[in-house]
């Protein structure tokens, strides 16, 4: 296994080992009322949670710049080429390729042509 597909079938069967251990030790013992429904809502949680953990995108790249043009800034200007991030949205994956020239002239100017995390 490889890559993050078989990382997700190992998290996968950890987890379904996790969501049956409680309820099964719960069985063995003469369940009463309780400890059934007990097993039972924790076995049906346990599996909607793992469905909805299944069903989730991971390592997706959510921004990207691919081939972007030439950008120059002067008299204090900025030139970005490729992803401009700020804040709270300063996070997940980004890519950028072939990005284009960013040329910076004079004081106070500057340039980024990959990824800037600015706050």
């Amino acid at each position: 296994m490889s890559g993050s597909g078989g990382r997700k079938v190992v998290v996968a069967v950890v987890a379904v080992l996790v969501v049956i251990s409680t309820p099964v030790f719960w069985l063995l013992d003469g369940p009463d009322t309780g400890q059934l429904v007990g097993a039972s809502v924790q076995a049906g949680t346990g599996a909607g949670a793992l469905v909805w953990a299944w069903f989730q995108r991971t390592g997706e790249v959510r921004d990207s710049a691919v081939r972007t043009g030439r950008a120059e800034a002067s008299g204090g200007g900025k030139a970005h080429t490729g992803i401009r991030r700020r804040g709270a949205d300063a996070s997940g994956a980004a890519r950028v390729e072939q990005s284009g020239e960013a040329v910076a002239r004079g004081r106070g100017s500057s340039a980024n042509t990959g990824i800037d995390h600015t706050c």
